[in-house]
């Protein structure tokens, strides 16, 4: 069997040139995540589904009579309707830390931006301001160097940040609910928060995790301190970050996710000029992609000849 292949997601001419070569043996449809009438005509016919990030909903499996696997394109499940998937025998896998080398990158690149406050220099430079040198810019920006960096989660992202962090300068202080006080940079969470001067989350968007950075948790950082997003927004509780960026009990934010995607223009994170913003594409370089699909292309050929699948996040009978 030739398994087809149903990509959510639509290369430009190069990125496809570097794709192509690991594709073999696959039957691949590529189809825009924003294009709903391509996506619905491709779904009966597919046996094999590669997920970005548009929610893959009952609706749409149920139009997907041969779907055997969905592929996630990256870690987080949370977009996939599992109990949908549960009920039609489809198996759902993921392959966690493919994207970790490009997220850890941007979420350096966040916090690099919020403490320098590049985004607001940026614009009045092109608008011909801040000449003269302003002497009180000193006040408001700072170095990584000697600042603590706590890592909310410590998966593939945040292992790979610590060696940069540290190299320079940054203490690092890690939290998750699998680590140890035997662990000298382990911190409980709400200690790690008020110990830390940029906070960086790197965890999945659960029920358990679901709002964990609330009122209270925000209360406990330190005044001034920095908050980095590039897990999941749904993380955070974004009325009670915005109350802490505008009273500046937080000093500035670094967002690539929000609770709700696309970000609302209307959202008030963004008429904020201390916070910095991505559309969730801190995952997203050629490099990523070409280890991503070299992982799919594999699994999909695993299916195909009746091989055990790897990274299997949810089986077809559990």
């Amino acid at each position: 069997m030739t398994p087809r292949v149903l990509c959510h997601l639509a290369p430009t001419p190069a990125l496809r040139a570097r794709l192509d070569p690991l594709l073999d043996g696959l039957d691949v449809r590529w189809c825009a995540e924003d294009d709903e009438d391509r996506f619905a005509a491709l779904l009966p016919g597919t046996d094999v589904l590669w997920h970005v990030l548009r929610p893959i909903t009952a609706d749409d499996l149920g139009r997907a009579p041969g779907l055997r696997l969905i592929q996630k394109l990256g870690s987080g499940v949370n977009t996939i309707d599992l109990d949908a998937a549960r009920a039609r025998g489809m198996t759902v896998a993921n392959m966690a830390g493919a994207n970790a080398p490009a997220v850890a990158e941007a979420a350096l690149a966040l916090m690099l931006a919020a403490l320098r406050r590049i985004v607001p220099l940026d614009a009045a430079t092109r608008a011909g301001r801040g000449w003269p040198l302003d002497t009180a810019l000193a006040d408001r920006v700072g170095e990584i160097g000697g600042r603590v960096v706590g890592l909310v989660g410590h998966g593939a992202v945040a292992r790979r940040l610590e060696a940069p962090l540290t190299a320079l300068g940054a203490t690092v202080l890690w939290h998750s609910p699998s680590g140890t006080a035997a662990d000298p940079s382990w911190r409980p969470l709400d200690e790690l928060l008020a110990a830390s001067d940029i906070v960086s989350l790197h965890l999945p968007l659960t029920p358990g995790t679901e709002r964990l950075i609330d009122a209270g948790r925000l209360a406990r950082m330190r005044p001034g301190a920095i908050l980095v997003n590039t897990s999941r927004g749904g993380v955070v509780d974004e009325a009670a970050l915005v109350e802490a960026l505008r009273t500046g009990r937080l000093g500035a934010a670094g967002l690539d996710v929000f609770a709700t995607e696309p970000a609302d223009p209307a959202n008030p994170l963004l008429a904020l000029d201390n916070v910095v913003v991505q559309p969730h594409v801190a995952w997203l370089t050629g490099e990523t992609l070409e280890r991503c699909v070299a992982i799919a292309a594999a699994n999909a050929r695993r299916l195909a000849s009746g091989a055990p699948l790897e990274n299997v996040v949810q089986g077809a009978d559990s």
